[in-house]
């Protein structure tokens, strides 16, 4: 993330812990397309929002300090779902970042969990479901480990693809420019870091999990078999779309550009995404980039962007005039944009008339049902609802 971003996330932290909510959301104007935001809750550096699958009841929200809070039929529980800050950094754009539930989770009760240790290095873990509102903290188990030089740029999404299979986002190791080696972490084959991994999270024989053998460089010399797509700078929130399951990366950008990634589940294997050869649509760091699949939206920072946060496309039936629109923001711009995207590009782009400014738009979340979530890091939590 650039270094504007790192000052604003301060200035939020510290509302945060000063009291305020920090998400000073703006009167909106009379709404065209019929949506407004619905107050769910407010959270202590909220970052993320999802749901157990099939779980209409509840919704998860995820704490950058190491708690996971439950909403439960809309009412948010006194007690954690998950409380690891002992185990988490927290503070700039380092804690606890993602979370994932497995797709049998009903029966395995099996999630998983990414965070920044105490020893600077990022990790996925799993963990098992005590009860319905309640996880079993003790069955801890390390999947996935990875060494990372810079304390930004850390990726942090997990989710598990159509193919059932884990998916992770990797930042390429923080710093400026990517400037890991010769080519950068994102662009190197024999580093995890600037990627999308695909595992399978599950304990396999002695290994802790395994990488499938259809991903794209297993049994290439010098490539980590877990990689399936490569070439990006901080993937900080991707998403599938729930029909049809393309992929949709919101990739942070340096210091001009930030960009969204639109591609098949399939066309995204073994995917060149561009980071650091280029950043968004322009040339960066110079080198040869043949068939990198090219950005569908770009903003830059002399519009006022400066960390793309990634969304989803809208499938809850309730939202008639957003349905089929993919909702993206920006962390400094606080205005939620809707587009159409498909293989050629995004159609419609815009900001979503109706909807508030969101101060520190973190993230967006998606529940069991598909509605969606918009997440402000000063600590509010709201829904996407029709008026």
């Amino acid at each position: 993330m650039p270094a504007a971003l790192i000052t604003s996330l301060a200035c939020a932290i510290a509302l945060a812990a000063c009291g305020s909510s920090g998400a000073t959301e703006m009167p909106a104007k009379p709404a065209a397309s019929g949506v407004k935001l619905v107050s769910v809750g407010k959270f202590n550096m909220p970052l993320y929002v999802t749901a157990p699958p099939k779980d209409t009841r509840r919704v998860m929200v995820v704490q950058q300090g190491g708690r996971i809070s439950v909403l439960r039929d809309g009412k948010p529980l006194g007690t954690p779902f998950l409380d690891i800050s002992t185990r988490v950094t927290a503070g700039g754009e380092q804690g606890l970042l993602g979370l994932a539930f497995a797709p049998g989770y009903a029966k395995s009760g099996l999630f998983y969990v990414y965070f920044t240790r105490r020893d600077g290095r990022q990790e996925v873990a799993e963990f098992k479901r005590a009860t319905s509102d309640r996880a079993n903290a003790g069955s801890y188990r390390s999947v996935l480990v990875m060494d990372d030089p810079e304390g930004n740029h850390n990726g942090g999404q997990l989710n598990f693809g159509p193919d059932g299979l884990l998916y992770i986002g990797t930042g390429d190791g923080g710093g400026g420019g990517d400037r890991h080696g010769a080519i950068g972490n994102a662009q190197n084959l024999g580093s995890l870091l600037g990627k999308i991994l695909r595992i399978d999270p599950r304990r396999s024989g002695s290994k802790r999990y395994s990488a499938p053998s259809s991903n794209p460089f297993v049994g290439r010399s010098g490539a980590k078999p877990e990689i399936y797509s490569y070439g990006l700078r901080n993937p900080w929130r991707f998403s599938f779309d729930r029909v049809g399951g393309d992929l949709i990366i919101g990739d942070v950008g340096q210091n001009a550009v930030e960009e969204v990634d639109f591609t098949s589940i399939g066309q995204a294997r073994g995917g060149n995404f561009g980071w650091r050869v280029r950043e968004g649509d322009q040339p960066f760091a110079g080198g040869a980039l043949s068939g990198a699949i090219e950005p569908v939206i770009v903003h830059t920072h002399s519009d006022g962007w400066c960390s793309m946060t990634g969304g989803y496309v809208v499938r809850d039936p309730a939202l008639t005039t957003l349905r089929g629109k993919y909702l993206y923001g920006d962390f400094c711009k606080g205005i939620i944009y809707g587009a159409r995207l498909s293989s050629s590009g995004a159609t419609g782009d815009g900001p979503v008339s109706g909807l508030p400014q969101v101060q520190a738009l973190s993230s967006f979340g998606e529940d069991a049902r598909g509605r969606i979530y918009v997440v402000s890091l000063g600590g509010a939590v709201s829904r996407i609802a029709a008026r």
